[in-house]
C-alpha cells in the first residue's frame, strides 16, 4: 500500500472515531423514542425510567469524548516558559522563521524557551486537522547550550518538517489526529462513573486500532522531516545534531542531579539565574567523551507502544545513506545556539523564576563554591557520625565494665550528644587497643540481611563504612583548618580538593587503619605533617 493510501486510510479511520460516537447518540436516541412510544407498557413504566437514565450517562460521556476530541487541538497558557518576540530575540525568530520558509511552512506565532533538551511545534487545528490554526513552538535553553548553530538549523528544520507537504496533506492530519485521539482517551480515562469507563473502553480500544494502524504513517513523516533537515542543514550537520541530542540529555539530567540540586537538602539554591544556567559550565568544562560518559550508564527511556520517532541509530544510519552535500561545510560554524540569544544571563534568571515553586524567592542563595563546601561538610558528618557514636558507645561500654556509667548497646545514633562523640585521635586509639573489630565493628548500623554475618564476611561488609567514617572526619578536619578548599569540579564531581600530602596518602593510611590488624601509623603521621592550603 502506498503512503498517500495509507494516509487516506488514516484519516477516514480519524473520521470514523468521530462518526462513532455521533452513530452512538443516534442509535441510544432511537432506543429513547421506541421505551417511550412502542415497547414500554403501562405496567412496566420504571422501565422508562431506567433506560432513560442509563442512556442520558452515557450520552454525557460520549459527549465528553467528543467535545475533548473537538478541544484537542486547543493551545493553553504555558506557565513555565518564558515567551520571546521577535523584538526580544531577532537572531534566534529570524533563524527560526528561515527553517519555516525552506521547509515551505509559516513560521510559529509564538515562541517559547523552556528548560528541557527538546524542542518542538504545536498547532491549534480544526476540522480534524484540516484547518490550521495558531502555531506556538517550544525551544529547550540546555538544546540551545548544547546544539552549535548549524545543529540548531536541522533541528528546526525537522520540526517544521513534520507540518510540511512532505508527500500529502493527510499525512500531517495524521499526526495531529494521533494527538487528538490522545487527548481524548486521557479525558474518558478521568471519568467517575462506570457508565463512563465503559464508554471509554469503546473509545481507547478504537484509538489504539488507529494509533497501530498509523505507525507507519507517523514513522514515514518523521523521517520524511529528518530527510528535510538533511536538505536544509545539510547531511553530516543533521546526523551531528541527532548523535548529540541523547547526549545533551543524558548530560543534563546529570546536571540537575548533581549540581542544580546540590543545596536541596540543606534549604539553599545556586545564584540567581544558575539554577538551569550553570549547565553552560558543565558543557565548557567536559569534552565530548566526557559528556557521552555521564549518559553511557543510564538505560534510555522505554519508548511509548506507540511512538512514531524510530530509533535514533536507525535514523542517523538513513541519514549517512544520503547523497553527499554540494554545500560549503558549515560544521565549522562552532558558536552554540545560545550565542543568538541576547543577554542569556536575563533569560536564564527568567526562566527560573518561572519554573521553581513561588516559596524559592525566600530561599538562601551561595555560590557555586559555597555550595560545593556546605554539601561537602554535610556529607562528611553524614559520612562520620555512625563511626563516632559507634565508638562513643564501644568508650561507655568500657567505662561501664570499670565501673562507670553505662550507655545502652541498643542506643540510636540520635542518644548520643555530639558533644559526647570521640575525635578523630580518640577513634585511633580506640583502634589501637583492639576494640575495631571486637566492639566497634559490631555497634556500627548495618542492614538486617547483613546482621548474622561473622567473621570475615562481616568485616568485609563493614569496612568500607569504616573507611567512610575516617574519611568523613578527615575532611572535617581540614576544611575547618582551612587545609581544604571546595571544587565544584564541572569536569568530575564535586568535593574538597585536599592537600597534596593527603591526596597522595590518604587512602592508603586510611586502609592501613582499617585492616584486619589495624595500624594507624600512617594516618598519624599524615596529621602530623604540615599541609599547605591548596591554590
Amino acid at each position: 500500500m502506498t503512503f498517500r493510501l495509507r494516509a487516506a486510510r488514516a484519516f477516514a479511520l480519524l473520521l470514523g472515531f468521530f462518526l462513532m460516537g455521533v452513530v452512538l447518540l443516534s442509535a441510544m436516541a432511537v432506543l429513547d423514542w421506541l421505551v417511550l412510544t412502542r415497547l414500554v407498557t403501562a405496567r412496566a413504566a420504571w422501565v422508562e425510567g431506567a433506560v432513560l437514565t442509563v442512556t442520558g450517562l452515557l450520552a454525557a460521556a460520549i459527549l465528553r469524548g467528543l467535545f475533548a476530541f473537538l478541544r484537542a487541538g486547543r493551545l493553553g497558557p504555558v506557565p513555565h516558559a518564558v515567551a520571546v518576540t521577535p523584538e526580544d530575540q531577532p537572531e534566534l525568530w529570524e533563524q527560526v522563521r528561515a527553517a519555516a520558509e525552506v521547509t515551505g511552512q509559516r513560521p510559529p506565532d509564538e515562541l517559547y524557551l523552556v528548560a528541557e533538551v527538546n524542542a518542538g511545534v504545536t498547532e491549534q487545528s480544526r476540522l480534524l486537522g484540516l484547518l490550521q490554526g495558531r502555531r506556538r513552538m517550544f525551544l529547550g535553553l540546555p538544546l540551545l547550550a548544547g546544539l552549535t548553530v548549524p545543529q540548531l538549523r536541522a533541528v528546526l528544520a525537522h520540526e517544521f518538517g513534520h507540518y510540511g507537504n512532505l508527500d500529502t496533506r493527510l499525512g500531517g492530519v495524521t499526526m495531529r489526529g494521533r494527538e487528538a485521539l490522545m487527548h481524548t482517551v486521557e479525558a474518558f480515562q478521568e471519568g467517575s462513573t462506570q457508565l463512563h469507563h465503559a464508554i471509554g473502553a469503546l473509545y481507547v480500544g478504537y484509538a489504539r486500532m488507529f494509533l497501530r494502524t498509523t505507525q507507519s504513517v507517523a514513522r514515514h513523516q518523521e523521517l520524511a522531516a529528518d530527510r528535510m533537515a538533511a536538505r536544509y542543514a545539510g547531511r553530516e550537520v543533521t546526523a551531528a545534531a541527532l548523535h548529540t541530542l541523547p547526549v545533551l540529555d543524558g548530560a543534563y539530567t546529570h546536571y540537575l542531579e548533581t549540581y542544580a540540586a546540590i543545596g536541596s537538602s540543606l534549604g539553599v539554591l545556586p545564584p540567581v539565574g544558575e539554577v538551569h544556567g550553570g549547565f553552560r559550565r558543565l558543557l565548557a568544562a567536559r569534552t565530548g567523551e566526557g559528556l557521552a560518559a555521564l549518559s553511557a550508564g543510564r538505560r534510555p527511556p522505554r519508548p511509548h507502544q506507540y511512538d512514531s520517532h524510530p530509533p535514533m541509530a536507525e535514523r542517523i544510519a538513513l541519514i549517512d545513506k544520503l547523497p553527499a552535500d554540494d554545500r560549503p561545510d558549515q560544521a565549522t560554524d562552532e558558536r552554540v545556539g545560545l550565542s543568538l540569544l541576547h543577554d542569556s544571563d536575563r533569560v536564564f534568571a527568567t526562566l527560573e523564576a518561572r519554573t521553581l515553586p513561588p516559596e524559592s524567592a525566600m530561599v538562601q542563595r551561595l555560590s557555586w563554591d559555597d555550595l560545593a563546601m556546605a554539601r561537602a561538610l554535610t556529607d562528611a558528618e553524614d559520612w562520620s557520625r555512625p563511626l563516632r557514636v559507634a565508638v562513643a558507645r564501644a568508650l561507655r561500654s568500657s567505662a561501664h565494665d570499670a565501673g562507670d556509667t553505662v550507655i545502652r548497646r541498643d542506643a540510636t545514633a540520635g542518644e548520643v550528644a555530639d558533644g559526647l562523640l570521640p575525635s578523630l585521635e580518640e577513634i585511633l586509639d580506640v583502634f589501637d587497643r583492639g576494640l575495631l573489630w571486637m566492639e566497634v565493628a559490631d555497634r556500627m548500623p548495618k542492614p538486617h540481611q547483613a546482621a548474622r554475618l561473622t567473621g570475615a564476611s562481616a568485616r568485609n561488609f563493614i569496612r568500607p563504612r569504616i573507611f567512610d567514617g575516617l574519611a568523613g572526619m578527615i575532611h572535617l578536619r581540614l576544611a575547618e583548618s582551612g587545609h581544604a578548599k571546595p571544587d565544584i569540579a564541572w569536569s568530575g564531581q564535586p568535593g574538597l580538593i585536599l592537600p597534596e600530602s593527603w591526596e597522595k596518602g590518604m587512602d592508603n593510611a586510611i586502609d592501613a587503619a582499617v585492616a584486619d590488624t589495624p595500624d594507624t601509623a600512617p594516618l598519624r603521621a599524615l596529621l602530623a605533617t604540615p599541609h599547605r592550603v591548596p591554590a
